[in-house]
């Protein structure tokens, strides 16, 4: 079954829903799924339709109908085919537990993108990697090199198509640059529970403090190192028999879990940038269903 969906964001107004639906129905779709929110601080409006083209209407015919409802509310709009499957590269270094467990989401159909490259600054997973028949990319990354590594990566991402990338514990910090470049197409997974211990060793850093729970969050990147709009976070309970390792072992579960379920919303145009944090709408029904188990 054919299924698209809509995201829009646009200055808060009356009528926004009604015109969308309105003007969906008028072409013979059936609405399956609707999110919105309307931030009364910002005073913009977001919102994530699915629906059923059950007239035949195609997404060239939707796109054309659309700036004439769009132009009374100033709406940044894009239409979607759900079936569609995003272009993703993942950008490992030496802990491969993030890139392991996506490459078996992706193999099940659990996590449905296409993963059309695999980056790294060391050979540890090329043989995982290619075994899975996925192009291996090893940019080795020095303080005198950064400039052309980065060149090298921004080829691969454009000669690939790639319309997401995913810093898998990539262990080496981008410049401001990129970070730019690629703004809103950067998702991280930090060994923490933002805002509390960044940068280096926060296990260690958490351990030291004696918390009683330590997580991972899941940010977009931007050029203040770990600072981007949050997306997904998590947390799993320790005490004080726990050892720094300890912390690391459990924590390694949870920053998977995370990193996945943020690629998640992403991919289902469920994230959205709202200044320096993010709205994330709900997954519509079924679209946690795996194609296969094992």
């Amino acid at each position: 079954m054919t299924k698209y969906c809509l995201t829009v964001t646009c200055t808060s107004t009356r009528g926004i829903v009604s015109a969308i639906s309105s003007y969906l129905a008028a072409q013979g779709c059936n609405i399956t799924d609707s999110s919105q929110f309307d931030d009364t601080e910002t005073g913009r409006f977001f919102m994530r339709v699915s629906f059923v083209p059950e007239s035949g209407a195609t997404l060239e015919t939707l796109r054309e109908g659309m700036p004439a409802v769009a132009e009374g509310f100033d709406m940044d709009w894009a239409f979607h085919d759900e079936a569609e499957k995003m272009k993703v590269v993942i950008m490992v270094s030496r802990f491969g537990h993030c890139l392991n467990d996506l490459l078996y989401r992706w193999r099940i159909g659990a996590l449905p993108i296409d993963i059309v490259a695999v980056i790294s600054n060391h050979m540890d997973y090329q043989k995982v990697v290619v075994n899975h028949d996925i192009p291996f990319h090893m940019i080795r990354v020095t303080k005198e090199n950064k400039p052309e590594a980065e060149a090298q990566l921004m080829r691969v991402v454009e000669d690939s198509g790639a319309e997401l990338v995913v810093l898998a514990r990539y262990m080496q910090v981008l410049s401001d640059d990129l970070c730019r470049k690629m703004s809103g197409r950067i998702i991280n997974i930090h060994h923490s529970f933002l805002p509390s211990f960044k940068g280096a060793n926060p296990y260690k850093q958490a351990y030291e403090r004696g918390v009683k729970l330590i997580g991972a969050t899941s940010h977009y990147v931007t050029a203040d190192l770990d600072e981007g709009p949050i997306i997904e976070q998590d947390t799993i309970r320790v005490t004080h028999a726990q050892s720094p390792e300890d912390y690391v072992s459990l924590g390694r579960d949870v920053e998977s879990q995370v990193l996945a379920r943020a690629i998640h919303a992403h991919i289902h145009r469920r994230a959205f940038l709202n200044g320096n944090k993010t709205v994330i709408f709900p997954a519509s029904p079924g679209s946690y269903a795996s194609e296969r188990m094992g």
